[in-house]
């Protein structure tokens, strides 16, 4: 088997104040390249704070966390940043695109933060690639709020995806979408991942965890359930499905 690409061992995160919080209890971890992992559990479980620690935005009180091999403890805030920028690509519940920018420039960001200056051409290349690649290449001179939901979500894919990072951290990621909307976003990472990216994702919804491939239940800080998941759905079966079934209503006028 590959090694980990994560590989998390004991670890607790306890937030202090009048009565400190123990977030995270002792979790150790393993995941290998190409898995594509939902974190699942109800509010308060962790699993917020367990990818803040996954995403090197959070420091674990005690334990360890190994990023491909490197462990995080002994790194400075800067290699953090440049870690982050490297290795991992974020995708958010509400989007966070840049209001007054095109969709072209939002997924270019990313690229500005490297310490090494990337030509504006490649810029420009690297972006149209991951545009395209979530299938919005022709909408790349697109303001966000020229765009609906669903594209403004794959537009930050784009972005997660441009500095070609090893691992993607998704974040209730269908959490603002419609139904059919989540399916199409489910989707694009079934897709991106059978290219062999890793993908883990905090999502609330069973439904939405049945496009992953491997489950994480989280209850009081601590993982009570790591399963495979059986009967797996596959986003292009269930676009197909509810596309018949938009076909049928209008024949019959019944609602889909």
């Amino acid at each position: 088997m590959s090694s980990a690409v994560v590989k998390i061992e004991d670890l607790h995160r306890i937030y202090p104040g009048e009565v400190p919080v123990h977030a995270v209890r002792g979790v150790s971890l393993e995941i290998q390249p190409g898995e594509f992992v939902a974190l699942m559990g109800a509010s308060g479980s962790g699993k917020s704070t367990l990818m803040n620690t996954l995403g090197c935005l959070d420091r674990p009180t005690s334990g360890r966390y190994l990023l491909d091999g490197v462990d995080i403890a002994g790194l400075g805030r800067d290699e953090l940043a440049d870690l982050r920028n490297q290795k991992l690509g974020f995708v958010f519940q509400g989007f966070n695109l840049l209001s007054r920018t095109t969709a072209l420039e939002n997924v270019e960001l990313p690229m500005l933060y490297a310490r090494k200056r990337i030509p504006a051409c490649e810029l420009h290349e690297r972006a149209m690639r991951c545009l395209d690649i979530v299938g919005l290449a022709g909408r790349h001179d697109h303001f966000p709020n020229q765009l609906s939901g669903g594209q403004q979500q794959r537009v930050a894919i784009a972005r997660a995806l441009v500095n070609e990072p090893q691992i993607l951290l998704a974040d209730e990621p269908t959490g603002n979408l419609d139904s059919k909307t989540s399916v199409e976003v489910m989707g694009v990472f079934q897709r991106l991942n059978d290219e062999g990216i890793t993908i883990v994702m905090v999502t609330h919804e069973l439904d939405i965890a049945h496009y992953c491939k491997r489950n994480l239940i989280l209850r009081d800080g601590r993982i009570v359930r790591d399963e495979q998941v059986r009967d797996r759905l596959v986003a292009t079966a269930e676009l197909e499905k509810l596309r018949q079934a938009e076909a049928a209503a209008k024949l019959t006028g019944a609602p889909a």
